[in-house]
C-alpha cells in the first residue's frame, strides 16, 4: 500500500503515535492484529475463513466492551481457549491450539522483517518504534521481551 500513502511512512507513524501524548489513552481505539492465513505443517489453512471471521470480530468487540476473555502473551492478548464462539463450526481442536499459540520462531522472523522495513525509513522513523525494536533484539532476543510501544 506504500504507493497510496500521500507522505513518508515514518511521518505517518509519528502522526498516529502522537495521539498517545495528546489524548486520554482510554479514548483511543483498540488495535488488533489478525492473521487469517496461517497454515498447519501440511500446508492447510488453520482457520476456515470467510463468514467465520465474524467469530473473531465478535471477540474483538467483546474485548473492547470489557467482556471478552483473553490470555496474556508476549505479543498481546489472544482469545482464551473458550472465548471464541465456535458453535456449529467443525474446527479441529489441534487447529484451535495452533491458532492460539505464539509461534516464537515466526515472531523472531517477523521482527527481522520489521527491522529491514524500518531501515528504509531512515531518519523519519519515530524513535519509539526503533527503541521498541531494539528491546526485541531485532529478532535475536526471546520474543517474551515484546512490549507495547504506546505503553
Amino acid at each position: 500500500m506504500l504507493p497510496f500513502c500521500g507522505y513518508h511512512m515514518g511521518d505517518y507513524f509519528a502522526h498516529w503515535l502522537s495521539f498517545a501524548q495528546r489524548t486520554d489513552r482510554a479514548k483511543l481505539p483498540k488495535i488488533y492484529f489478525v492473521n487469517w492465513f496461517r497454515k498447519n505443517g501440511g500446508g492447510r489453512w488453520l482457520w476456515p475463513g470467510y463468514g467465520e471471521n465474524s467469530r473473531v470480530l465478535k471477540w474483538i468487540c467483546e474485548r473492547a466492551e470489557g467482556t471478552g476473555k483473553a490470555q496474556k502473551t508476549p505479543i498481546g492478548n489472544l482469545p482464551a481457549a473458550d472465548a471464541l464462539d465456535l458453535s456449529g463450526l467443525n474446527l479441529p481442536i489441534n487447529n484451535l491450539k495452533q491458532l492460539l499459540a505464539v509461534d516464537i520462531a515466526g515472531w523472531k522472523k517477523e521482527i527481522e522483517d520489521v527491522a529491514a522495513n524500518y531501515a528504509t525509513l531512515g531518519s523519519h522513523l519515530p524513535k519509539v518504534l526503533n527503541d521498541q525494536l531494539d528491546a526485541c533484539g531485532s529478532g535475536s532476543a526471546d520474543p517474551h521481551t515484546i512490549q507495547n510501544p504506546a505503553a
